[in-house]
């Protein structure tokens, strides 16, 4: 199967399957000496870890991850860092009745068409639990961008038709205010609403879609190319390649297509008396323009589709050409924007680092 890796000099391959032995991600090109455990990654593994509350799947799981290669002493070495999170909870059986038919709302047609196989148990490679390679390999890469004074932070701002007041938390502090919420929203009175709209899916059988908003500060200008390689190009690939994502927008996103140019162009200014500081006075390009950061903060948010794993009876077709009656078993998310939050937040921070270790070519003095 082509496509597990991501990146160009800061790489990253992740391997496994939902129902095998584990999952994992092997990462090329980390700078050797940067100081990393186990417990860097760990916490970024947390966040995604099923079984946290009862608005995400049961499965329980530690998710611990094992640094295999790469670091010595501590340090990483600048050889590939390959990590490994065993899978110890796995309900087989769960999924004996869709060995023959395509799940609405799932990969498993098109894996049928492409491969002649596939993995019903979970999903195989388009199971969620995919996504632990990407965070681990993510927690590296933030951990890089924060000694460069680059940090990525990403939130549910919204759960179906509930959406975050962003008047009732400030962004400056949001790791606190996500600390205290299992939903991973910053806003209390919009999680409260969140919480009974998710109830009532859950007694319905049913399930929730949710947008998710990553915030990157620190960001220097001039990051990305002009052309194919893109910073929002390759941004939005990143973030699209997460399942479930059925939208990125950077900036104002669609909205710009409603406005005027007097309206959209963001207006420059000095930030302060030396006049060495740029800023502006708003940011509807969401800190990237021409396909480069312009140095001001980066703003992304991604749409999850609800989960198509529902309890509900479905319509789902078979190999045999015939259209089955289809109740799925088995233990799933009713909403998967809160663990994904993470997800969107290590894909942005991979696909920065790797931008910036390319930017050292861009000119004579970063070489010589």
């Amino acid at each position: 199967m082509a496509g597990s890796t991501f990146g160009t000099l800061f790489r990253i391959t992740t391997w496994g399957e939902s129902h095998g032995k584990g999952t994992g991600c092997v990462v090329d090109g980390c700078p050797a000496g940067l100081a990393l455990c186990e417990e860097d990654i760990q916490k970024y593994l947390d966040r995604r870890r099923p079984g946290q509350n009862r608005y995400t799947t049961k499965r329980s799981e530690a998710d611990r991850v094992q640094i295999l290669s790469g670091v010595f002493e501590g340090k990483t070495t600048g050889t590939p860092i390959s990590l490994l999170v065993p899978n110890e909870d796995q309900h087989s059986k769960d999924y004996g009745n869709l060995k023959d038919v395509y799940r609405p709302g799932h990969a498993d047609l098109g894996f049928d068409a492409k491969y002649g196989f596939r993995d019903y148990r979970g999903g195989g490679r388009s199971s969620g639990r995919e996504t632990i390679g990407r965070v681990a390999a993510g927690a590296i890469a933030a951990k890089i961008l924060l000694k460069m004074g680059i940090q990525v932070q990403a939130y549910v701002s919204s759960v179906g038709p509930v959406r975050c007041d962003p008047s009732r938390y400030a962004e400056a502090n949001l790791a606190e205010y996500l600390s205290r919420s299992s939903l991973q929203m910053p806003d209390p009175d919009a999680e409260a609403r969140a919480r009974a709209y998710l109830d009532e899916c859950i007694r319905q059988g049913d399930s929730s879609g949710g947008v998710v908003t990553c915030i990157v500060t620190g960001m220097k200008a001039g990051i990305g190319e002009p052309v194919f390689d893109k910073l929002d190009a390759l941004l939005g690939q990143a973030v699209f390649s997460i399942g479930g994502v059925k939208g990125v927008e950077i900036g104002d996103g669609f909205a710009a297509a409603e406005a005027r140019g007097s309206q959209n162009n963001d207006q420059y200014g000095c930030k302060d008396q030396d006049g060495q500081t740029i800023c502006k006075s708003s940011n509807h390009a969401g800190g990237i323009l021409g396909g480069m950061s312009d140095g001001s903060e980066i703003r992304i948010r991604a749409a999850f589709k609800p989960t198509p794993s529902i309890s509900l009876p479905q319509h789902a077709l078979g190999r045999d050409g015939k259209v089955h009656d289809l109740e799925i078993r088995g233990r799933h998310d009713p909403l998967i924007a809160p663990r994904a939050a993470v997800v969107v937040e290590c894909m942005t921070a991979i696909t920065l680092l790797d931008l910036l270790m390319r930017s050292r070519s861009a000119r004579l003095e970063d070489l010589i």
